[in-house]
Parts: structure tokens; sequence; C-alpha cells
């Protein structure tokens, strides 16, 4: 029995990774559009991309929304791989409740996270410490497993507070962390409120670059060489009362049930009334087009999980799907979900660090390629994904 318990004492020794030779900070805007670099009031972003790299645009995943999206980024699967298809969710086997992100039961159930493993699952798995300011995700135990600190989301913290409180955790003496990631939400907010090309939304841009370099100074004040992943979720279309599409005339009353509208609309067929619906949607409508789940097209990556509702329907971007006049005297401002390849929802990305070679320029990637990158610089051997480290090999040293 003493050797078998030392032969398990070596084992378990074994599972623990060396630790990296720099800490990884991985920090997501959101809603910030690639093309916002070029609005002149983002210098730290642009000095940051200058000595490290520079991806022309990287291109989210479907549907373009905010929860979707960063669960890619920190897993590498696709929406219909990892399951979070969607900011509202039904799942048929968790009848009880939606997946919402104003639910905050719901986005504490590992339930709805499960089918996907997170960077900070495997980095805790493997004896790496990590810590998550808000990262969507981070507050579930998912694989039964959270990062070592994960404070509770609280959206009226601003950039600046947010930047201060991780730099505090980097003042722990006891705490040596491997793994951080830092979300700011206020750049989609003004997005979404004012439209992309608003003065107030460059604002919100400047902002954000202003907290970027709050970071920076304060990681070299602390003598912190860090690998730096600045990412997006997506990006931001202008949309416009004017530019709507009322579903609620053109499929028959009673015939479905919504669940969720907007750049994209995804409907269940009521018992007894999909071949009426199906007949109503299902032909060539201005400025959308409807598919049975089966039949939504392959470069989408999209409709083969049991999350996906039986019927979508997608707006081109600009233009709003919407069930009653008062949904769409509402429309203003940006929205996102739209087709992942166009323009507009193309993301942010830009990577700077010790690992990373100096004035490199990629060219468009799939965000599902993040992941792999994260795992590298974690010296973490990545779990299958969609994503690959191809992209990246001519940007690490």
């Amino acid at each position: 029995m003493k050797k078998l318990f030392a032969l398990l004492l070596m084992l378990a020794a074994q599972t623990v990774l060396a630790r990296p030779a720099a800490p990884l900070i991985l920090i997501s805007i959101d809603g910030f559009r690639a093309d916002y670099l070029e609005r002149g009031v983002t210098p730290n972003l642009n000095a940051l991309a200058a000595r490290g790299v520079r991806v022309q645009a990287m291109r989210p995943s479907f549907p373009s929304l905010t929860f979707p999206n960063h669960y890619t980024l920190v897993t590498g699967l696709r929406p219909d791989h990892h399951g979070l298809v969607g900011n509202v969710i039904i799942d048929p086997a968790i009848p009880e409740r939606r997946f919402q992100l104003k639910d905050k039961l719901a986005v504490l159930d590992r339930r709805w996270w499960d089918q996907g493993v997170p960077v900070w699952v495997t980095a805790e798995q493997h004896g790496l410490r990590s810590a998550s300011l808000f990262w969507p995700g981070s507050e579930a135990d998912i694989q039964g497993v959270r990062p070592t600190l994960a404070p509770p989301f609280d959206d009226t913290l601003t950039p600046e507070q947010r930047v201060d409180l991780l730099l505090s955790w980097l003042d722990q003496p006891q705490q040596q962390w491997d793994f951080l990631s830092l979300y700011f939400s206020h750049v989609d907010h003004a997005g979404h409120d004012y439209g992309p090309d608003a003065e107030l939304t460059t604002a919100a841009v400047a902002q954000a670059d202003q907290a970027i370099g709050r970071l920076l100074a304060g990681l070299q004040q602390r003598g912190v060489e860090a690998n730096l992943v600045v990412v997006a979720d997506h990006g931001m279309a202008a949309v416009s009362p004017r530019r709507v599409i009322r579903l609620d005339r053109l499929a028959p009353k009673g015939s479905y049930e919504k669940v969720v509208d907007g750049p994209y609309a995804g409907l269940y067929p009521v018992a007894g009334r999909t071949a009426r619906l199906e007949a109503a949607l299902l032909r060539p409508w201005p400025h959308m087009q409807c598919w049975r789940k089966q039949d939504i097209p392959a470069r989408l990556a999209y409709g083969r999980h049991a999350r996906v509702p039986p019927l979508l329907c997608l707006a081109e971007p600009g233009w709003s799907i919407v069930f009653s006049a008062e949904q769409a005297a509402q429309v203003h401002g940006g929205r996102h979900g739209y087709d992942n390849a166009a323009p507009e929802m193309a993301a942010l990305c830009i990577a700077a660090g010790p690992a990373l070679r100096s004035g490199v320029q990629l060219p468009v990637i799939d965000n599902v390629d993040v992941y792999p990158l994260l795992m590298q610089l974690l010296a973490l051997a990545p779990l299958p994904s969609d994503g690959r480290l191809a992209p990246w090999r001519p940007a690490l040293r």
C-alpha cells in the first residue's frame, strides 16, 4: 500500500505542468469592431499592435452575439458544438427555464456550459491559477471547476475600476497568476445605444484605449511582463426603424413560439401548424432569408445542435426582424448577430508579449483560432476543437 500511495503521489505531481514563462492576460472589449482602430483615438492599442501582432480582422462565429462568441474564444468550439447557441436559448433537456442573460440562475447553471471546456478549467486542472474579471461563463462551475478568483458580474464598474481591480490581484503576494481574463462592456453599450458611427461610440472606443493604457502602465510599474491577447466578440451594424421586417405579418398567427428576434429570429412551430408556418416563411423575402435548421448554409456552421430552434430567419445586415409595431418603433442605434462574414461583424484581435514576434500583421482569422493560441501561451495541450494554431505560427517566437 505504501508503494501504491507513493506511485499515486508521483503521478499526481506529474500532472502539474511547469508554469508558463509569462502570465497570460486575455482581454475582451465587447462590440469593438475591427475598423474602430482606424478612428485615430486608440494610440495604446495601435502601439500594442505595432510591437506585437495585429490581425486584419477576426471573423466571429454565427450567431455573432456576446455569449456564444465569448465561449467560442475560450473553448475553440463553434456555438453548434459548445451549446451556447444564442443569448436566449431553449433546451428540451432543461424544460424548467430558458437561458437568458438577465436570468442569474440560468447563467450559473453548469448544464448550459458543460459541453465546452474553457481555458481556465484546463488551467486549474493542471495546477495553474486563473482569475476572471467578468468573462462570460466564469461564474458557473463548468465541469465542476471555477477559476481560483472570479467575482460576480458587476456592470456598474467603469473600465478604469476594472483595470485597477485586476492590477490589485497582481499585488497579492500570496498569489501567482498564470491566466487572467478581463472584460469591458461599455463599447458594446454605446454601439447599441447610439450606433457604430456615432461620436459617443467613438468616445467609448477612446475610453477603452485609455483603460488598456492604464493596464499596460500598471504592468510596467509592477515589473510584470505578460503575454496579452486583446479581442472582441463581434462588431456592430447601424439599424433603423425604417429597416424592419414584421414577421408577425408574414407568419400565420398562432403558428409559432418566438425564441429570439433582431438580426435573426428563432422559431418553434406550434404542433400541427408546421406546414403552414414553413409555407409562409420558406420563400424569398426582401432583406431576409429563412431556413429549416437542417438547411442552414454549411458556411454558418450552425443548425445541428438540439438547442437551435427548428426555424431560423436571418436579416440582411442593418435590418431587424420584429414581431410588433411596438418593437419596430424601438429599433435604433446598432445591433449584432448577423451573418458572421459581414464586414460590420468583424472583430478586434491583437496580441503582444514575450512569446510573440514584433510588427507582425496577419490576415483575417476565425475566432475559433484564438483558443489554440491561448493554450500554446500557457504551455498546455489544447483539447479537440474547431480551431487551428497554424494561422498564428508566423507570429510565434
